[in-house]
């Protein structure tokens, strides 16, 4: 019997030199996580606008390796064994930033880090500390609340209000300080500042006598914010019009870094 034209276009070549099954897999992952996690074939098909058969097809695929598992439900969720490779690749994300890290810690003069959203939380990933006797640490692997974070704010900025109340109602807005922002319009309102100054700040929100600046990586493969933060006392105002460029440099610099990493 002939095989579909789905199943033949599955084993093709992509127009991008891949392998299209390939591509097609990882879209329908990120498209899960995309989703929460958890989505029906009709979902996938809808958002994909690939035929049920191709979908069912991958995901049985998917399924066996254990990347996606099936709920009783009916429907499919990521499964356990992305959790081994999400954290070697956060590894290696860090690792990579270190370097410009590093150069942050150079210009500036205070702590450094990288964070990324993963799921409704921050976490950080890499840290290169100042040279200052006073300074901020923040242990790499440490998991914080967006509304109360430079790096939240910023990683935040750019997603859809709805996405964000959604997320703010499923977290809570738990006050880390008398400066944290506690309310869904307020942090909304934070996020307009960051669109349109370009960059985060918090102002003794998450802890009182520090203050952060950062922003986003732009083009990263995963939601990434960069920042420094330091005492209220030297991440003044004036050290943040002479901060703020070096911040937004080194992003830049730091997102074509990570794009080299992917071969052609």
């Amino acid at each position: 019997m002939p095989t579909s034209s789905a199943s033949t276009t599955d084993s093709a070549k992509s127009t991008s030199g891949g392998v299209q099954s390939l591509e097609r897999a990882f879209d329908l992952l990120e498209r899960m996580a995309d989703a929460g996690g958890e989505v029906g074939l009709s979902e996938l098909s809808a958002s994909s606008g690939l035929p049920l058969p191709t979908i069912h097809r991958l995901m049985r695929t998917l399924v066996a390796c254990g990347y996606v598992r099936q709920q009783p439900n009916r429907r499919y969720a990521l499964g356990p064994r992305l959790i081994r490779l999400g954290e070697s690749a956060s590894r290696l994300l860090g690792t990579w930033a270190r370097p410009h890290l590093a150069r942050l810690v150079e210009e500036t003069g205070e702590t450094a880090n990288m964070a990324l959203l993963d799921g409704d939380e921050i976490v950080y990933v890499a840290q290169v500390p100042s040279k200052h006797s006073m300074r901020m640490f923040t242990e790499v692997g440490r998991r914080v609340l967006p509304h109360s974070t430079g790096v939240g704010k910023a990683l935040l900025a750019d997603v859809p209000d709805d996405e964000v109340r959604a997320l703010l109602s499923r977290t809570g807005m738990p006050a880390a300080t008398e400066k944290t922002i506690t309310t869904a319009e307020g942090f909304l309102a934070a996020l307009a500042d960051v669109r349109r100054a370009g960059y985060a700040v918090d102002d003794n929100e998450q802890e009182m006598g520090v203050r952060c600046l950062a922003v986003s990586v732009p083009g990263s493969p995963t939601a990434a914010a960069i920042s420094i933060s330091g005492p209220a006392g030297r991440v003044t105002e004036t050290a943040t019009d002479r901060i703020v460029p070096v911040l937004q440099q080194v992003a830049r610099e730091l997102s074509e870094a990570l794009a080299t990493q992917t071969p052609a």
